[in-house]
Parts: C-alpha cells; sequence; structure tokens
C-alpha cells in the first residue's frame, strides 16, 4: 500500500488530487491547517486527515511523528501554496510590489516546502519506491516570462513567479542530493482554483492530472525534472 501525503489538500488541485490517488489504491493524508475542513474532506474523499501549517514548523514536526507513528510515507505532494491579488482579484505591479509581500509569499511557496522536506525526508528515505512531487506553474520558467511570445511573458507580479522559479530549484537541488528518490516539479496549468479567483481556463480535474501522474512515478521515472501534461518545459 502507498501512503501520500498532500499538502493543502482540503480545496481545490490538492483535494482533487487526493481523490485521484485515493481511487488508485493509495492511502491519502489530507494535510490542512484549518482542522474542521481537513477533516471534513478527508471524511468526503475516504482519507486521513492530519493537522499541517506548512509555515509554522511545530506544526509540521507534529505531523511527520503521526504519519511516522501509523507507518511512514511513500510519496509527498507539495501543494500548498498562496498568491497575493488586490481587490478584483487584481494582479500586484512590479511596482507594487513590497519585501512583506515577497515574505509572506515565499513562507508557503518556498520556506513551506522546505520544511515540509525537511520533516519528512528521514520518512521517505524508509519507502521502497519514495516520490516527491512539487507543484510548480508555468509562471516559474525564466524562459517562458522573458518571451514576448509567450503568454506567461505578461504577468506583472514579481512574488508568486519568483517564488515558483524557486521551487524549481529546490527540485533540481534536491534530486541530486536524494538520488533514491523521485523528485519533480510539476505546472497544473492555469486551473480555476481559490488561489486566482477562481479566473483559470481549466478544471481541477485537468490541473491534477500531471500531478497525479508524476505522484505514481516509479524508481526507474525521472527526477529533478520540470512537466506539465505535454512532457518536459524549459527552465
Amino acid at each position: 500500500m502507498t501512503t501520500t501525503l498532500i499538502t493543502g489538500a482540503n480545496k481545490g488541485l490538492g483535494f482533487e488530487t487526493a481523490r485521484r490517488l485515493v481511487a488508485a489504491g493509495h492511502t491519502v493524508y489530507v494535510g490542512a491547517r484549518d482542522a474542521d475542513r481537513g477533516r471534513r474532506a478527508a471524511r468526503e474523499l475516504g482519507a486521513r486527515f492530519v493537522l499541517l501549517d506548512v509555515t509554522d514548523d511545530a506544526s509540521v514536526a507534529a505531523a511527520a511523528k503521526t504519519i511516522e507513528a501509523d507507518g511512514g510515507l511513500d510519496v509527498l505532494v507539495n501543494n500548498a501554496g498562496i498568491e497575493v491579488r488586490g481587490e478584483d482579484n487584481a494582479i500586484p505591479t512590479a511596482a507594487q510590489t513590497t519585501a512583506d509581500e515577497m515574505r509572506r509569499v515565499f513562507d508557503t511557496n518556498v520556506f513551506g516546502v522546505v520544511r515540509v522536506l525537511h520533516a519528512f525526508l528521514p520518512l521517505l528515505e524508509r519507502s521502497a519506491a519514495p516520490v516527491v512531487v512539487n507543484v510548480s506553474s508555468g509562471l516559474a520558467s525564466l524562459t517562458g516570462l522573458s518571451d514576448p511570445a509567450s503568454p506567461a511573458h505578461f504577468y506583472p507580479a514579481v512574488a508568486y513567479p519568483a517564488s515558483k522559479t524557486a521551487v524549481n530549484m529546490i527540485t533540481v537541488q534536491y534530486a541530486k542530493a536524494f538520488p533514491a528518490l523521485r523528485v519533480n516539479a510539476v505546472e497544473p496549468g492555469f486551473t480555476a482554483t481559490d488561489l486566482n479567483g477562481h479566473a483559470g481556463t481549466q478544471t481541477v480535474e485537468q490541473g491534477a492530472e500531471i500531478v497525479v501522474r508524476m505522484a505514481q512515478v516509479g524508481p526507474d521515472g525521472p527526477t529533478g525534472g520540470y512537466f506539465d501534461v505535454h512532457g518536459p518545459l524549459p527552465w
């Protein structure tokens, strides 16, 4: 039996990923910082709930102890993430970006990934087929954002794409450091979720496809890569 933890799994892409992996036979932990929402989601999915706030060291450590006591972990999906928007779902410009905004976004999207990885690596290293999926974004691609022919080029904010570019770097470095693990970053596509005020053009079912696929790679699968549903993406 494969045991999987998904952070931020009480709604959106995390919830749909959990649903699909439960259907595939995984024992899934719904990681959520809101206990009521997390338990409700877990009951609906036929999953397990673990209280997990990726911005809090003690919360992450407690979640790791809980899952270790229950038998360990095989797959970690770092899905929890935020994007700061203004009134009327407006995307902040570079001129509006502050250090506080950058710090807030990085605490969840970047430091949160490292917190969770650091706590759960000992469990993953005991697995026969450990997998890490870091949910990134097409906006993480320096190639895309610097190319006027790419739709990503016109996204004006700084904090969110910078955080996801950092996630890609984390992916590469952890993949090199832990060759027994399959560690990859994925781009779900512009999916309608609370993160973007449901402005996305894809459904969560479409967005979760690459997350679910990479959560199920075997020991001979890719590692240190950056993928969408069509294949590898340019960094």
